[in-house]
């Protein structure tokens, strides 16, 4: 199994971003140990009759991850029962477990230390230090139970498969308490999840997010160092929504959650699926693994399976009880009247089974959106949640980096977007060609040690669409970034030059920007796509403060001034 650079303890695979850190903040992080000081009960999201999320926390992601004030301890013969384990001292089953975590350094007293294997190291190899800082049991597999000593070890041959349970049942079997709203897919994910939360805190609920752009609990929010985070923080996060009164939660589920068992032992009220297309074959090997990854959200998982059937993978997952979502073909959800507006605003007619209807207007442009909100309307008429406040959550909604306009006054469009495999590429530029009255300029780079694959049809893509692409770099990690962007050349200039306009190449992101922004002239359309929300650009092994965003506003401002 594929391994991130750098990747220790307990580390097989992530999706982890720059901008994040397991370790803090971005601009904090410069190769530094981690301080392994955990955030004490006292200071625990709602503790008390206090909430919210610390102020320490906010905007952060917490040296420890967030846990509940209060648990209830759990035997650890009871927790071998719960997962099947082979308790290796049955004369100390009385032993009570309060937490679970996967980091020594993240260990509190009476907590259960899980010891996964590796491709690098064993976590077993860290046990000694988990036991020294209070760990009371440990979950590991036979080759790791011989390395741990002084405490009880539950031994499974998978002890990831079944680590989500078994935090479940530490933390009380959270998502029991809840409405979680599970997405998965491609793309999609971040922008259905956010449509979802929006119509929920229309309709009066209490709603909790967890997805690649934040984790929003009580209102408050951290950082989100992955999509989906791992089984025994994602249980003590959902513990702590409990705690705080949440009583719904919108949540990305992308394929590493689901292959590495981060989502075991979460209950989902709905399941969505937005599209498949190519992305992370440097963890699947080819696109059926792929799907059939995606499709493990839709085998029991989740009580309503809500599935968009537009493209060729969709129809794969529909059961007699799916409710279907189209804006191309016959299903028991489509859209009609579509409208655009100048600025890329957009109304439409959802139908749906039994005559319903719904008018729908949306600030964010492109086709695709269309589809991500049909899927959202889909998702929340299945659970009851009124037509109304669905219709007001999806007007009012925005999602950082997702086709974000960045206005200064200028004359031309400018436009960020997440846009970082080759399909989203394709989507996000059509969308902006339809209602551009001038030329598309592109900057656009791919991220290193990540699917090599996708770099040369990403320029493609990317050449076909625009009138100018600048290639530049974006997020080169472990990788020389001249050879990231030089496959994405080779790709970009294999499209014929009557099918394509000028080619670029700019190293420098922020010199990218500028260039193009230095370009663009009334009626035209600059797209900086890959980063979206994020706020670091990771070289070499160190994340450097960067933001798209920012870049673009403050490059529209000297070219103005």
């Amino acid at each position: 199994m594929p391994t991130r650079p750098g990747c220790g303890e307990n580390c097989a695979a992530t999706e982890h971003r720059p901008g994040t850190s397991v370790d803090g903040p971005a601009t904090d992080r410069r190769r530094r140990p981690s301080s392994g000081v955990d955030v004490p009960d006292e200071h625990s999201p709602c503790a008390g009759s206090l909430p919210r999320v610390p102020a320490k926390l906010e905007g952060k992601v917490a040296t420890a991850p967030p846990r509940p004030s209060r648990t209830q301890p759990v035997a650890v013969s009871e927790l071998a029962t719960t997962v099947d384990a082979h308790l290796t001292a049955p004369d100390r089953a009385h032993v009570q477990v309060g937490g679970v975590t996967l980091r020594a350094q993240h260990v509190r007293p009476g907590d259960l230390f899980a010891a996964l294997p590796g491709t690098r190291v064993h976590g077993a190899d860290f046990a000694a230090q988990a036991v020294a800082n209070g760990a009371v049991a440990v979950l590991t597999d036979a080759a790791g139970a011989e390395k741990v000593h002084d405490v009880p070890v539950l031994v499974h041959p998978d002890p990831r498969g079944v680590l989500g349970r078994l935090a479940s049942r530490v933390y009380g079997d959270p998502s029991a308490k809840l409405a979680v709203w599970g997405v998965t897919g491609t793309s999609g994910k971040t922008t259905t999840s956010y449509m979802i939360d929006s119509a929920l805190r229309a309709a009066g609920r209490a709603t909790g997010l967890i997805g690649t752009v934040e984790t929003r609990v009580a209102g408050d929010r951290l950082d989100s160092a992955l999509t989906t985070p791992e089984a025994p923080d994602l249980q003590a996060l959902l513990a702590v929504m409990v705690e705080c009164g949440t009583t719904d939660v919108a949540m990305e589920v992308s394929s590493h959650a689901l292959r590495l068992g981060r989502v075991g032992g979460v209950g989902f009220a709905v399941g969505a699926f937005t599209n498949l297309s190519q992305d992370h074959l440097d963890f699947h090997p080819d696109m059926e693994d792929y799907f059939r990854t995606k499709a493990e959200l839709f085998d029991g998982r989740a009580r309503t399976e809500v599935v968009c059937v537009d493209g060729e993978w969709g129809p794969r997952l529909v059961t007699d009880h799916t409710v279907t979502v189209a804006t191309t073909k016959p299903a028991h959800w489509t859209a009609t009247d579509v409208t655009v507006s100048a600025t890329g605003e957009q109304t439409f007619t959802a139908h749906g089974p039994d005559g319903v209807t719904l008018d729908v207007a949306l600030r964010l442009p492109g086709d695709f959106n269309i589809a991500n909100a049909l899927l959202a309307v889909a998702c929340l008429h299945s659970q009851g949640v009124p037509l109304d406040a669905v219709r007001e959550g999806l007007r009012d909604v925005q999602v950082p980096g997702r086709m974000q306009r960045v206005d200064e006054g200028q004359d031309f469009t400018a436009v960020v977007d997440y846009s970082h495999k080759p399909a989203a590429v394709a989507l996000a530029l059509d969308a902006v060609r339809a209602r551009a009255t001038g030329r598309v300029i592109t900057v656009l780079g791919c991220g290193g040690d990540r699917d090599t694959a996708k770099r040369p049809l990403m320029g493609e893509e990317a050449a076909r669409r625009s009138d100018v692409l600048v290639v530049t770099d974006d997020n080169p990690r472990g990788e020389d970034p001249a050879l990231i962007r030089a496959a994405m050349l080779h790709g970009a200039l294999a499209v014929p030059d009557d099918e394509r306009g000028e080619i670029v190449e700019i190293g420098d992101r922020r010199r990218a920007i500028e260039h193009a922004v230095s370009l663009a002239r009334t009626g035209d359309v600059v797209v900086v796509a890959g980063k979206g929300h994020e706020t670091g650009q990771e070289i070499a092994g160190v994340v450097h403060p960067f933001s798209d965003v920012d870049a673009l506003t403050d490059a529209i401002r000297g070219a103005t001034r």
